[in-house]
């Protein structure tokens, strides 16, 4: 792959750029690729060329769209294998487990289930005094930035919904991860009509231009909170819509009837499938007293089994961190918490030497809130693990945070697991799991967290705006 020659797709066609910038492998810091570098220019030709295939994709009937979403998904099924080594290679995750692989079924599965939703006309009306109808009608070309930790199931999740409900896309992916995205974009034009489904690739300074782009109608976004806010920002003299899937600090709550034992690999895999790397991850674990020590023995156990490595080596279970910002990110945050009293029960210390940007799985037991581990989003293989005596105060240490995507209750007794879920102020609330979102349930943030949500009817629903007739 490292010699495929990746350039812009736009209104069908494969587009040469004069710059290009190096895509490293995570794991050991070679070159995997060179990505075409995209002009202001070069997305305005895009968002033309998205304007233009509008005009006859918006008017195409149901049966046609439903049909191309349906080709995407086979497409994917097809091209899994090479696309997940790709995305291996670029991202770091193993081919394995809940990587690579995985990461491709779950973008197929999304696109064939996406392909089958509608949003049928709404009577809301109709009587002697007349009919009343809500139709859903397309918003235009819509701009889709995808993030680094997940690009091509995130970009499934972005376009998949844009097509089905007529609109076109142009899509941006994150720069450390574009050339997995670059080759899916090639394979699905051969599927869609020209200028539906537009790719370019570049630095930020192109994400900033599409937030203010005349010709976008739509933005939606998934990644960091602070990038969420110069996106809306961007966004506000044009008027766009906007999806915004944003951080998360989402927060587990184990209750004192748990058997330690038995939630350890659950506990474990929520916090760090995608070596954490996933925003709705588990990202601070309150564990009440009685059970503490129990859970952080089983806890230490699981994750002592788990072998980190390189993502092409088929027995590698968790590969490295993405890049090396967030490789610093997670040890700054590490080493801060052993300053204040940390106790590291597993990890913990990294070889800065050696290549790759590979961080140990790391638990920090003995740690609280206004802790940095404990604030803020790791987004990485390190989770904090607190100690809690009344549940009153720890529903309010869990939601004392700016961020609310996600957060977990575990504990035999359901229905105390569902009082307590009740009170935790985030989008998504799982019992005895955590981070299982599905096509079928709508998936959003509150606070800090994001706008919108997506997925399932209401998240086919962003994609479009309300026309109401009367007759």
């Amino acid at each position: 792959m490292v010699d495929h020659q990746y350039r812009l797709v736009i209104d069908g066609q494969s587009i040469a750029t004069e710059g290009t910038f190096d895509v490293l492998n995570p794991s050991d810091g070679q070159v995997v690729g060179a990505a075409p570098k995209a002009t202001v220019a070069q997305l305005d030709q895009a968002v033309s060329a998205a304007q233009t295939a509008y005009e006859k994709w918006s008017k195409a009937d149901d049966t046609t769209r439903q049909k191309a979403c349906v080709a995407i998904a086979d497409t994917l099924r097809d091209h899994a294998e090479e696309l997940a080594q790709l995305l291996t290679l670029e991202q770091g995750k193993p081919l394995n487990g809940m990587g690579s692989r995985y990461e491709l079924g779950g973008a197929e599965a999304w696109a064939r289930y996406t392909a089958g939703l509608e949003l049928p006309v709404k009577v809301l009306q109709d009587d002697n005094q007349g009919r009343v109808e809500l139709h859903r009608k397309p918003v235009g070309v819509v701009g889709s930035i995808t993030p680094w930790n997940w690009p091509l199931m995130i970009a499934i999740w972005h376009i998949v919904p844009a097509i089905r409900t007529g609109n076109t896309v142009v899509i941006k992916p994150s720069p450390l991860t574009p050339l997995s995205t670059i080759r899916m974009i090639e394979l699905l034009n051969t599927v869609l009509p020209a200028g539906v489904l537009n790719c370019v690739t570049g630095e930020n300074d192109i994400g900033a231009a599409m937030s203010s782009h005349p010709g976008i109608a739509k933005i939606v976004f998934t990644g960091s909170t602070e990038t969420g806010k110069k996106i809306m920002a961007g966004a506000a003299a044009t008027l766009k819509r906007l999806t915004l899937e944003l951080g998360g600090n989402d927060a587990g709550i184990v209750l004192p009837d748990c058997d330690s034992r038995q939630i350890a690999e659950g506990l474990f895999w929520g916090a760090f499938i995608n070596g954490g790397q996933t925003c709705a991850a588990l990202k601070r674990l309150y564990v009440h007293e009685d059970i503490y020590e129990d859970v952080c023995r089983e806890l230490t156990s699981f994750a002592a089994t788990v072998k980190v490595g390189d993502g092409l080596s088929e027995d590698s279970v968790l590969g490295p961190v993405q890049n090396r910002m967030q490789y610093q990110k997670v040890k700054d945050l590490v080493n801060d918490a052993k300053g204040r009293g940390g106790r590291i029960l597993i990890g913990g210390n990294s070889d800065d030497n050696a290549p790759g940007n590979f961080y140990p799985v790391t638990l920090v037991a003995d740690l609280n809130n206004g802790d940095r581990l404990v604030d803020e989003e790791q987004f990485g293989p390190a989770l904090p693990i607190i100690k809690y005596s009344d549940l009153d105060e720890v529903i309010r240490r869990a939601n004392d945070n700016p961020n609310g995507l996600g957060g977990s209750v575990w504990g035999r007794d359901i229905a105390k697991a569902k009082k307590v879920a009740s009170q935790l102020e985030c989008g998504s609330v799982w019992i005895n799991k955590h981070g299982a979102i599905q096509p079928n349930v709508p998936f959003g943030g509150v606070k800090g967290s994001g706008l919108g949500v997506e997925f399932a009817e209401d998240g086919l629903a962003e994609y479009t705006t309300i026309q109401v007739i009367f007759q």
